[in-house]
């Protein structure tokens, strides 16, 4: 279960929650303009936009989870189960693999608009990376400076969806939460007005009493709805600090703590990464489950035009600052 929003101060910021209950060795990984991108049955891409972002490295191949190119276009990929449907290749399509979906996309396009029509002629192929890794089911979130929009691949065939909330969770299909997120309209954080009955003296006893009945559970409907209103009501400053912390704060509103969600036995799912990239800059920020301070990787002080991926284990021990 995952969580991904986009946010905007002085600068634009994009950035998930990654809910698992099984770390997959991610590393921050920067793919430069000129590291040959290859792929099952597109043509390649010997030269490209540089990328930034969380992945899996099998073998020489960054397979991510979320990711921003130089150009300011990001996608994160989030878990679908029962819902995305992967299907064969058909005569007249251009067959992508969803686990290269986010480097095909970010390789070669500057917006959403590029990404949209990029993939007006795709489909989501039935085909694993290997035998030892499994065919993930997902569905993407897409976001420029001025645009959000969500990608399925469902029974009908690929969809896409204007996203003006900008979040992303996991099932139901995206059209569902946008209807759900109705049933919270009413929600607010000023302190509510007697509606109940006027000839009873009614009174808020606690602040916060306007936003009563915003869920508070881990599911991916209530995920969505508390991200949004969170991300919504938000006051930011509009310094680099400030609106990098204020970004792990929405985020950390829809945390997963470890055993509050069970996914087999013995093993329960945990936020195991936060991540958060300045898109204008270039920066990409981290925390983990063990680790929560920040830590920041800068596209822009690696050579982009090199020919090799550069590699940044995550810092997933516990970072504490003694002041005295």
């Amino acid at each position: 279960m995952c969580t991904a929003i986009t946010y905007h101060t002085k600068d634009h910021y994009f950035g998930r929650n990654l809910d698992i209950y099984t770390p997959c060795r991610e590393q921050i990984i920067i793919t430069p303009r000129n590291f040959p991108l290859r792929f099952r049955k597109v043509r390649d891409q010997e030269e490209h936009y540089a990328v930034i972002g969380m992945a899996y490295l099998a073998g020489d191949t960054p397979l991510y989870f979320d990711g921003t190119n130089e150009k300011g276009l990001s996608m994160a990929g989030l878990s679908f189960p029962e819902n995305a449907v992967y299907k064969p290749e058909e005569a007249g399509m251009r067959s992508v693999a969803p686990f290269e979906l986010i480097s095909w996309v970010l390789g070669q396009c500057a917006g959403v608009e590029e990404a949209e029509k990029l993939l007006e002629d795709v489909r989501l192929v039935d085909e694993r990376f290997s035998s030892e890794l499994p065919l993930t089911p997902l569905h993407w979130m897409i976001a420029d400076r001025e645009r959000v929009i969500t990608l399925e691949a469902v029974e009908e065939g690929l969809k896409i969806f204007d996203n003006p909330v900008g979040v992303l969770t996991n099932n139901p299909p995206f059209s569902f939460q946008m209807v759900y997120l109705n049933n919270f309209m009413g929600l607010t954080r000023d302190a509510p007005t007697n509606r109940f009955c006027s000839s009873i003296p009614l009174e808020p006893y606690s602040l916060g009493m306007g936003a009563m009945g915003l869920p508070g559970d881990l599911s991916s409907p209530s995920r969505f709805v508390k991200a949004a209103f969170t991300k919504f009501n938000s006051v930011c400053g509009s310094s680099e600090w400030e609106s990098v912390s204020q970004f792990f704060h929405i985020l950390g509103s829809v945390a997963q703590q470890r055993g509050c969600v069970q996914a087999g036995k013995d093993a329960y799912e945990m936020t195991y990464y936060t991540s958060c990239c300045n898109v204008d800059k270039g920066v990409y920020y981290y925390n983990t489950y063990n680790n929560s301070q920040i830590t920041g990787v800068d596209l822009y002080r690696e050579n982009l035009d090199g020919e090799k991926l550069v590699c940044y284990p995550l810092i997933d021990v516990q970072q504490i600052r003694m002041q005295n």
